[in-house]
């Protein structure tokens, strides 16, 4: 397992069904997740997605779509994020669990023609945790996964 990366891309949406917006930086608490993201105080957190299972995707569909266009909140290159389900996560000062798969649903074909088959194999939807402890994550920062 590839236990080193980095943090390329945070988004968040203000409400359900909301476009994704870009950030720099985002600050995670324990009790709201990221802050400024409607889904932050749920079950799943925050969700992630990797860099590479994301260009196996659109490659797969032949398109290429904004990493965002997933819905996930933080973008990982360099990590193996399957083999991260019971796990944690450090990025920067902020520490995740990770539980499980992000299944995808119905709006990934609302937003491109064949994107919820083609993120199904291999946890290409990416995963979901929880917040241990919190701080602020800015895009750059390193990712560590601590088994």
């Amino acid at each position: 397992m590839k236990e080193q990366g980095i943090l390329r891309g945070i988004a968040i949406r203000d409400a359900q069904r909301a476009p994704m917006q870009a950030r720099q930086e985002a600050e995670v608490t324990v009790e709201q997740g990221i802050t400024e993201d409607y889904r932050g105080s749920g079950l799943r957190q925050v969700t992630f997605i990797s860099v590479e299972q994301w260009q196996e995707t659109m490659k797969e569909l032949d398109v290429d779509l904004p990493w965002h266009t997933r819905r996930a909140n933080l973008l990982i290159d360099g990590i193996d994020l399957p083999d991260t389900v019971g796990e944690q996560i450090r990025i920067g000062d902020c520490l995740f669990t990770i539980y499980g798969e992000t299944d995808p649903c119905q709006r990934m074909d609302e937003l491109q023609a064949g994107l919820r088959r083609a993120l199904q194999p291999d946890l290409r939807g990416g995963v979901w945790g929880k917040v241990v402890e919190g701080g602020t994550l800015r895009v750059g920062a390193s990712v560590q996964v601590i088994p």
